[in-house]
């Protein structure tokens, strides 16, 4: 079995596992009471219901319609698939739903409609205005898009965008203006040629239009030659950007002294030569995916003075429609826009040309491994991830909609706007994805103690593929290989280690653990026993450099796991202690959680260690931890052992570190509730935010608290995170699902890299 048909069946299972789909409905108000039954429903709805009745502007009061958009498609033209009908298209259109709520906490209803012709389409459409915001419509073949657009942006009044045209038209634009300006050349004086005319290709000329470029410098081809005056088979859309010139007739014709191309079309048509052909400092973007018009290597090797952009991830300049669509719709709903217009979509592009320039937040380098990202040649549009995003390009949308008249609800203070923007997703909700990035860009060589088991190779193959991180996989190689072959598990050159069969380096592992470990009743020929164990080569492999990190535990006890990474590796320089922390991944963003696994009991002094370490690996997530040390207690409410504890060990960590935001003893709730914290202790040092950072007085009460929230909070645990080792090694929660494998192997490789 291929790597494509592991991403195959992958995909698959994503989809189907647990709850099919990738979406939900989830109340937004309290229903555990017979009480709030009747106020959601009968007979206290009736009183909202009247209210709109009287008003209808209250709608947006009173319902979800000012936050909710409708993802409308009929399956004629799905990505890359064609005309696969409405109920093929909706695997899609929940994929875009998904990504408007992770990126502007837009709720979605995707609706997947039989509608063959534009009347049928326009029709069901419009019946549905009083139950949206907005309509995000997806996937609909050209020319039928067009007229659908056009006619409902003229009988709707709420936001209508097709964002196979306009997104991928906003994007560019933003990219051309940038590029334009590194290469010193004018949007009214370049030579722009155009490979594809179907709707996202023409609603980018028409912005380009806008923006300045001239008519008569555009060629525009279609899968039938050049787009020209000649031609009898163009409906009047394609026909209005038709050159009259009859020398040209091919794309590498056309390309000669060219200054920007533009493709939307099919992989691989255009060659070094014609690339070559182009004017001094050429822009090309290539965006058929996945495989472009030209290999981003090839075109970036065939000249030094190129601006090369594409639709991958994996390379610099994607052009995604991400950095658009959900924040334009964000702008759009916050001020019940009526339409989203041209006003609104060149506010759109210049936010994202501008945004480019600013410096880059650090999380944004640390998750691409950039040391310093910056406005050039490599960086001409925004990451997805940089979550400004949010806050600028919806603001300058927001202010488009009111200054050209189209806002029916108007802001005055800004300031506070782009801080509920920044606060709607909670500060750090896409902490996992932003780690992954920065693996992704600096995978390193992980080792694999339990590979004898399914979860351990399924993960292994995911990290492979995703490029995370190069397995070694530990364990007898036939059974490996047999459970491979068994689930369809590919690998390719993997290297495979049976350490009980001996290899070259027992010896050289064994003497290190002899020097290490004569003094605690290890004798040389015990550890030569013990390097044969998995756990012990594991270790020793990170510590001589053969691996940069260790993953084990998934099924032993944590116990039988730490001990060998200890007496291997040991600890960082100056700790004393080693600690567990999770990440519990919450809706207000991540909270870490510790000591959960290592300390049953430590004293005042352990508390500071343990919490010095904590507070060190949640900066290095690029998070200022926000500290708080449970008790039952609330600064002195109670005396006993825990919280006379607590309150030395906060007393000592002020003294010690006076720059760490610490603050206890306290009970969970106040830690918790920034209002109820304040006020009640106005004087705490956590005022104004809730803590983000919890320590709790023993392991009993940590591992209970992480696995409640786990079950009861749906909150996904990231964990447990391994503080102190000298080298990266985390030890995994016994029964750890493929998914928090992953996650725990990402933590890992970002380790290793630090």
């Amino acid at each position: 079995m291929n790597n494509t048909t592991n991403r195959k069946q992958d995909a698959l299972d994503y989809h189907s596992d647990g709850r099919p789909g990738k979406i939900e409905v989830v109340p937004s108000k309290p229903t555990n009471s017979q009480r709030d039954l009747a106020l959601a429903y009968s007979p206290g709805v009736a009183e909202p219901c009247m209210e709109i009745y009287r008003n209808p502007e209250d709608v947006y009061k009173y319902t979800a319609k000012g936050n909710l958009v409708a993802v409308i498609s009929n399956g004629t033209a799905v990505l890359g698939l064609g005309n696969i009908g409405p109920a093929a298209s909706k695997p899609v259109m929940e994929g875009k739903g998904l990504l408007f709520k992770i990126f502007a906490d837009i709720d979605v209803f995707d609706l997947e409609i039989n509608a063959t012709t534009a009347d049928e389409f326009v029709n069901v459409v419009k019946a549905l205005e009083p139950t949206f915001g907005g309509v995000n419509l997806e996937d609909i073949a050209a020319p039928m898009c067009f007229e659908i657009e056009r006619r409902l942006k003229e009988e709707m009044n709420i936001p209508v965008m097709h964002d196979d045209q306009h997104g991928t038209a906003i994007i560019t634009s933003a990219a051309l203006i940038n590029a334009c300006e590194l290469q010193g050349k004018k949007l009214e004086k370049i030579k722009l040629v155009v490979s594809g005319a179907g709707a996202a290709a023409v609603s980018c000329i028409k912005l380009y239009l806008k923006l300045g470029v001239k008519k008569e410098n555009m060629l525009v081809f279609d899968k039938d030659g050049i787009v020209n005056t000649d031609r009898t088979d163009l409906d009047p859309i394609r026909m209005d950007f038709a050159t009259s010139r009859k020398d040209i007739k091919t794309t590498a014709e056309a390309m000669k002294g060219a200054d920007v191309f533009l493709g939307l079309s099919a992989a691989n048509i255009v060659s070094v030569e014609m690339v070559q052909s182009m004017a001094k400092n050429p822009i090309v973007f290539a965006l058929a995916n996945p495989d472009p018009e030209i290999a981003y290597d090839l075109a970036i090797n065939s000249r030094k003075d190129i601006i090369m952009a594409t639709g991958r991830s994996d390379f610099p300049n994607q052009v995604n429609n991400v950095l658009g669509f959900p924040y334009i719709f964000r702008g759009a709903l916050d001020v019940r826009a009526t339409s989203i217009n041209e006003e609104m979509k060149i506010a759109a592009v210049k936010a994202i040309a501008e945004l480019t320039k600013l410096p880059v937040p650090e999380i944004v380098n640390l998750a691409y491994n950039a040391k310093n990202l910056k406005f050039g040649k490599d960086y001409i549009i925004p990451k997805p991830i940089d979550s400004r995003l949010i806050s600028i390009v919806s603001t300058a949308v927001a202010k488009a909609a009111i200054a050209s008249g189209v806002a029916r609800k108007n802001i005055t203070d800004w300031t506070a706007y782009q801080e509920e923007l920044q606060t709607r997703l909670g500060a750090d909700d896409k902490i996992l994805r932003k780690l992954a990035s920065r693996a992704k860009a600096a995978p390193k060589c992980v080792v694999f103690a339990e590979a004898d088991n399914y979860k351990i190779l399924k993960a292994a193959q995911i990290v492979r593929d995703e490029r995370i991180a190069t397995p070694i996989l530990l364990g007898n190689v036939e059974k490996i290989q047999k459970i491979m072959l068994e689930h369809g598990i590919e690998l390719g050159d993997v290297k495979i280690i049976d350490p009980r069969q001996g290899t070259e380096y027992d010896e050289k592992f064994a003497e290190h653990l002899f020097q290490r470990r004569q003094r605690r009743g290890i004798t040389l020929y015990d550890a030569r026993m013990l390097v044969r164990d998995r756990n012990y080569y594991g270790a020793s492999m990170v510590e001589f450099g053969y691996a940069d990190a260790l993953i084990s535990g998934l099924t032993k006890n944590y116990k039988s796991t730490l001990k060998p990474a200890l007496q291997v590796i040991g600890t960082k320089p100056g700790v004393k202690r080693i600690a567990g922390m999770y990440m519990m991944l919450t809706k207000k963003g991540p909270v870490f959680l510790g000591d959960t696994t290592v300390n049953p009991d430590p004293s005042s002094q352990d508390m500071v260690d343990i919490t010095s370490l904590i507070n060190e690996k949640v900066k290095g997530f690029n998070i200022t931890p926000r500290i708080a040390l449970l008790s039952y207690s609330n600064f002195g409410s109670n005396t006993g052992p825990i919280p006379d504890k607590m309150r030395l060990a906060t007393s000592m960590l002020k003294e010690k570190y006076p720059d760490m935001i610490v603050d206890g003893e306290m009970q969970a709730n106040f830690a918790m509730n920034a209002d109820l914290l304040q006020g009640n202790y106005p004087f705490s040092s956590l005022k104004g935010s809730p803590a983000n950072t919890l320590i709790f007085p023993n392991l009993e009460s940590g591992n209970i608290s992480y696995k409640l929230l786990q079950e009861l909070g749906n909150v996904e645990a990231v964990g447990p995170i391994l503080l102190g080792l000298n080298k990266p090694v985390h030890v995994l929660q016994m029964d750890s699902s493929v998914r928090e494998i992953v996650n725990m192997v990402t933590i890992a490789v970002v380790d290793a890299g630090h």
